[in-house]
């Protein structure tokens, strides 16, 4: 299990959270998602055997929340 942390600029309310979530929550190895409205922030928990960051930011990006950065932190175990 790994955890990123999304940076999404274009977050800036509950209905953004909403989507996200939802987007999020449909690809298969997501386990966990959080949203940070203030800091922008996505923190994904996924199965990095089933899915990968590059399928995150393709699920957002399809729904108009472009990711500008990420950083990854292996969960614990």
């Amino acid at each position: 299990m790994i955890t990123a942390t999304l940076h999404v600029p274009d977050v800036s309310c509950d209905h953004c959270e909403r989507v996200i979530k939802t987007a999020l929550g449909n690809v298969r190895g997501v386990r966990e998602v959080h949203v940070d409205i203030p800091a922008k922030e996505v923190r994904v928990s996924y199965d990095e055997t089933t899915v990968d960051v590059e399928r995150l930011r393709a699920a957002l990006e399809a729904e108009d929340y472009p990711v500008a950065a990420v950083r990854h932190t292996p969960a614990s175990g």
